[in-house]
């Protein structure tokens, strides 16, 4: 297809495709209970659900034209944007705006705030749904309001008649939590105000999710990111929307955390660590953004670097010590045994599968953990080569690179990943110029999206499970394996650049 006819498609069919993605989720989300959406029995004060309940078959059908249509929205969106080549400008802006050379006024998008603030609004409407997590979220908020320890206390040894914690769904009911001590605490203060209510405590923890998606726009506004891509890469982005926001994953709120630390990081390391501290607080994994600030200091002010670096570090330490402490010793419990969990729709799940027989099962889980740790070290490699040049030659700019770098190659290379694993990566991808990368984290979170559709364990029919597990064991693995190729190929070839210059024509 030419670019004249590429244009002429986009125009024609991006903004009704994203017009009916987000019609679709939100469909999903103020319906009733269904395979994808738990339900949070009596309303109390907040919002309430329609009458109307989609059938297992029918939901699944609604979330996968939801996320297809998006992803289809998004990557026709993204061939509007200037490439790496003629970016200049966008990166230009980006260096201004980290040195204080640009207005604030400059940081709106073309429709300002409306929007996006409406999405906010219609999102506190629904219920959350494609998993049953902010179930567990109001249980362990619930444990430790009420004096327990989420840590070492699963939700089946709790009372059975506490109406919060006995709605934790299978297969959960016997976990422990595995969230970091922020994130507990931000649970904890949920349940003090949504009480015995779940629907109430639930909707309080929607309420911290959507202002954490309202404040990685505003702060990658502030980092020179420019509107369009934002607004095309998260706010007006229905992978992300439907996948943090309307589920509701404790990862949206790290993420706006994390974000947080990088564009504070130019001018006020202490606040800057402090808020890489929290981040790591809420999910261990969110500690990459604290490698990638002290890589961009010790690439571009590497004068400054010890003093920045020792006040940094002082304050993450001074906000993750008390926390750690209050949390308990029994933190870091689960988290060890997760680590060795391997989900379905990963390249990983064909491996242990190949192997479990020929090796005992912990053999096999051995071997694809190992190999893992190798795969996200090549990753590593691949996506620093292929995101060199795409952001600017800033301490922020490489501080942004770099997370992106280390958050990617750590959700693409887990055995254990889930597609709101993607979100951190997507909360910085928009500072960075345009490149083929873009396209490559759409397939990779489409197709993650897809996977785990409808989204519960229960309440599907036999058929829509037998299709559902189809989807999630058998193409899914393999797009992954296709991303990673994709990658590889990328990176080993230069074809970073998305729009080389044409010749004149002749």
């Amino acid at each position: 297809m030419t670019a004249r006819g590429l244009v002429a498609v986009r125009d024609r069919v991006a903004s009704p495709a994203l017009v009916v993605s987000f019609g679709l989720l939100l469909l999903v989300g103020v319906a009733g209970e269904s395979a994808a959406k738990p339900g949070l029995g009596p309303r109390g004060w907040a919002p309430g659900d329609l009458a109307w309940s989609p059938s297992p078959a029918l939901v699944t059908g609604l979330l996968w034209a939801a996320y297809l249509l998006g992803a289809l929205a998004v990557w026709l969106r993204l061939q509007g944007e200037p490439s790496v080549v003629s970016g200049a400008g966008m990166l230009g802006a980006v260096a201004a705006r980290a040195r204080g050379r640009l207005a604030p006024g400059g940081w709106s998008a073309p429709g300002g705030w409306a929007v996006p603030v409406a999405l906010g609004v219609l999102a506190l409407l629904a219920g959350p749904f494609g998993s049953a997590d902010h179930t567990n979220y109001a249980a362990y908020g619930r444990i430790s309001a009420l004096g327990g320890d989420p840590y070492l206390t699963p939700p089946s040894a709790w009372s059975p008649a506490d109406p919060v914690v006995s709605g934790v769904e299978p297969p959960w009911t016997d976990t422990v939590s595995v969230y970091g001590p922020f994130a507990t605490l931000l649970q904890t203060l949920t349940s003090h105000l949504g009480g015995s209510n779940v629907r109430e405590t639930v909707w309080c923890w929607q309420v911290l999710v959507v202002l954490a998606w309202l404040a990685v726009r505003s702060l990658l506004l502030r980092a020179g990111a420019t509107p369009r891509r934002v607004d095309t890469l998260w706010t007006l982005n229905p992978l992300v929307f439907g996948i943090g926001v309307l589920g509701a994953h404790v990862d949206l709120v790290a993420a706006a955390l994390g974000v947080a630390a990088l564009v504070l990081a130019a001018r006020h390391p202490l606040a800057a660590g402090g808020f890489a501290g929290l981040a790591v607080s809420c999910k261990v994994t969110y500690g990459a953004v604290a490698v990638a600030v002290l890589v961009g200091w010790w690439l571009h002010e590497r004068a400054r670097f010890a003093r920045r670096g020792v006040a940094f570090g002082l304050a993450a330490v001074v906000v993750v010590i008390p926390l750690h402490l209050w949390a308990g010793p029994h933190v870091f419990d689960q988290l060890d045994r997760a680590r060795r969990s391997i989900s379905l729709a990963t390249p990983w799940r064909l491996l242990y599968e190949l192997l479990n027989g020929p090796l005992a099962a912990g053999s096999a889980r051995t071997v694809v953990t190992w190999l893992a740790v190798v795969v996200a070290l090549v990753l590593v490699v691949l996506l620093a080569r292929l995101t060199r040049g795409l952001a600017p030659e800033t301490a922020t700019g490489a501080a942004a690179r770099w997370t992106l770098v280390l958050s990617a190659a750590y959700s693409l290379a887990a055995p254990y990943s889930l597609p709101w694993y993607d979100l951190f990566s997507w909360a910085v991808l928009p500072v960075l110029a345009a490149s083929v990368l873009d396209t490559i984290l759409v397939v990779r979170l489409a197709a993650m999206a897809v996977a785990y559709v409808p989204g519960r364990v229960v309440g599907m029919t036999p058929t829509v499970e037998r299709v559902s597990l189809w989807v999630r064991r058998t193409p899914v693995p393999y797009a992954g394996l296709l991303v990673w190729g994709w990658l590889t190929r990328a990176a080993t070839r230069g074809s970073w650049r998305t729009n080389e210059p044409r010749p004149p024509a002749p």
